[in-house]
């Protein structure tokens, strides 16, 4: 879209709850109806590493964004960045980063970057700020009200090594902060050392393990092989060639309401490494584990974020499913300030 030339007086002020109803209505329709921000915003202003702005012209919302504090307060991640419809081309999304750097220079100077997630094809002014630092595919999975019984039949009737989910561990607080102790699992799973949950990207300090844990996440991890694994046929924890050597870690939070109807809810499940079996295993877990939370009567818009190397098999999962596009990758983008 080309920019429109002429861009009204922006004026910035911190969102409250009050402004909820406003924010909405220049949401309408964001990621297909599975937007995140309704279920969170109220719980985004009680959280004290959190800030949260409205961008108004003539005193109507035309534009929102947030940030977080992460990393020892050393990094900003941007977040919910939202222009309302009429407002589109002026380069009011501009306006609102450059508000924020601003804002983020004078008032927490301990930050010296900014992170943030974009689906694909990011505009081209934002990458020549910023650096994409990794991806992954994203791979939703329709399991419909009144169906969902049947499909979750249908999905473990397509998920080989299910005897190999006696190797999952669910990780307790301790055992997560244990986990990531260890600098050969991070080096191993997490691509560029980054831990990205429901499009949150962090590193593993004890202050983001903290974050996360507030989260009521289930952590679940495969165990590799021992060494030993290397000289038998059997060499794998799930099925692939060469599990024994990583393992492979699930996260998922709880399925949250979402705005495309009644009693549909979303499910993030983030996936680190790249054994397809283990990835199909973990996913059927981490579903047949929320499911019985659900309200009765619901459905599940479940969000798979993967390595790029498993989307074939991901897909091959969902085959025959009812189709439900949101995006199809996930960029994680940083700066220097």
């Amino acid at each position: 879209m080309t920019e429109k030339t002429f861009l009204p007086q922006i004026d910035f002020v911190p969102a409250t709850a009050e402004d909820y109803e406003e924010v909405m209505s220049i949401s309408g329709g964001i990621y297909n109806g599975t937007d995140y921000l309704p279920f969170r915003y109220h719980a985004w202003l009680k959280d004290p590493k959190r800030r949260m702005f409205l961008a108004k012209c003539e005193g109507k919302v035309v534009g929102f964004e947030s940030f977080l504090l992460v990393d020892d307060e050393t990094t900003a991640v941007l977040e919910a960045l939202r222009v309302a419809p009429w407002m589109r081309g002026y380069g009011v999304a501009g306006v609102i980063q450059t508000f924020c750097l601003d804002t983020l220079r004078s008032d927490h100077p301990k930050v010296k970057r900014v992170r943030l997630t974009r689906a694909e094809n990011p505009p081209a002014a934002l990458l020549t700020k910023y650096k994409v630092i990794n991806s992954k595919a994203v791979v939703p999975i329709l399991l419909p009200a009144g169906q969902l019984e049947s499909t979750l039949k249908l999905l473990e009737s397509r998920v080989k090594n299910l005897e190999k989910s006696q190797n999952l561990s669910l990780l307790e607080q301790e055992e997560v902060l244990k986990f990531f102790e260890e600098s050969k699992i991070r080096e191993d799973l997490l691509p560029g050392g980054l831990l990205v949950q429901g499009w949150l990207p962090l590193t593993t300090c004890r202050s983001n393990l903290d974050i996360l844990l507030q989260r009521k996440i289930v952590w679940m991890y495969s165990h590799p092989g021992d060494s030993s694994a290397s000289s038998s046929k059997d060499t794998t924890s799930c099925g692939g060639p060469n599990a024994y050597l990583e393992g492979f870690l699930s996260l998922s939070t709880p399925p949250f309401p979402v705005p495309l109807a009644e009693r549909i809810h979303r499910l993030d499940i983030d996936l680190f490494g790249n054994d397809p079996s283990c990835a199909k295993v973990h996913i059927l877990q981490q579903v047949k584990i929320r499911v019985p939370a659900l309200p009765a009567g619901s459905g599940i818009i479940c969000v798979l974020y993967a390595d790029e190397t498993l989307r074939t098999e991901l897909d091959q999962l969902r085959e025959g499913l009812t189709p439900f596009p949101i995006v199809r990758e996930q960029m994680i983008l940083e700066m220097e300030i």
